[in-house]
């Protein structure tokens, strides 16, 4: 079906997305393809000791309910629960969050008022309106469970009418808010695939305006495998709600490895997310404010995974 519509077409599963987003006329596709009755698209098979496969069609709500993953992966399922509210939670899908459209104050309005200001570079005008002088869109990368997929090396299935392909999580995601998934449009996600869990630990912290319902405006995603003796062999940071794409930052991971979780540590940590995190104004609170919350987000996930 997806290859008769062309680039017209697109999939749609919880729609929590895609339909507000068809409202205010930010994206028009002139055919709609349900996949919520796929059952393949559905299913949740494996646990921790081999690795888990998630559907793209299960709903955030049996993500957060699951007892596998509130078992072996209980980091997943918090992720999850805080994503929008209960009742969009019974609609949206993982998949769907995993490929969340990039935000931004000049996108994310009806169209009048975009009309009003001559439009923006991600619709139909030419000009990013959050750093006029760039030739790039700087839309922000707002999913939550995306950080932490990176961050935990999980990968995703890809499918269309050419084929099968496997993706990391981290090489989904493009620094561009325009084409911001290394994607094709006629590729359909399939599910998505978390290691096992074998020593490493791992959460997500998000800061939003209120406890529930928001977006992130910044998320911080971290891993950490431990040896015996409690020293850091790897470690992984990634940041969200900063950036068109999640950011990695490796600065913060080389500062971990190879040493005790201990304060000093921490805290270089922790000033590397802070140096590395750029957020514009192009989404709720001061963006300066934004970047500083950086440094106790991060310490605060990180003394989280030393109590675990």
């Amino acid at each position: 079906m997806m290859a008769d519509a062309g680039p017209q077409g697109q999939f749609v599963a919880g729609g929590t997305d895609l339909y507000p987003n068809m409202k205010r006329r930010q994206q028009t596709p002139k055919t709609v393809i349900s996949v919520t009755r796929l059952r393949e698209l559905t299913q949740i098979t494996g646990d921790g000791r081999t690795g888990l496969t998630i559907g793209a069609s299960v709903s955030l709500t049996d993500v957060c309910e699951h007892p596998v993953i509130n078992r072996d992966y209980p980091f997943v399922s918090a992720a999850a629960r805080t994503i929008s509210t209960p009742l969009l939670r019974n609609m949206g899908t993982i998949g769907g969050n995993l490929l969340l459209d990039t935000r931004c104050n000049y996108y994310d309005q009806n169209y009048e008022w975009r009309k009003g200001i001559n439009f923006c570079m991600k619709k139909d005008g030419e000009i990013c309106w959050v750093a006029p002088g760039s030739k790039k869109c700087w839309a922000v990368q707002s999913s939550d469970l995306v950080p932490l997929m990176v961050a935990i090396g999980a990968r995703v299935r890809l499918a269309s009418t050419l084929g099968e392909r496997m993706v990391t999580a981290a090489g989904l995601y493009n620094d561009d808010g325009i084409d911001y998934l290394h994607k094709r449009p006629e590729e359909l996600l399939v599910d998505i695939h978390l290691p096992p869990v074998n020593g490493w630990r791992a959460t997500y912290k998000k800061l939003r305006r209120r406890g529930a319902f928001d977006f992130p405006v910044l998320g911080i995603a971290a891993r950490v495998d431990l040896d015996e003796s409690g020293t850091v062999r790897d470690a992984k940071l990634v940041m969200g709600g900063v950036a068109p794409a999640p950011m990695e930052v490796k600065e913060a991971q080389s500062a971990l490895i190879g040493g005790q979780l201990d304060a000093e540590r921490m805290e270089r940590a922790a000033e590397a997310c802070y140096t590395k995190a750029r957020p514009l104004d192009n989404t709720d609170f001061l963006m300066y404010w934004r970047k500083a919350m950086a440094r106790p987000f991060v310490l605060r996930a990180l003394e989280e995974l030393k109590m675990q």
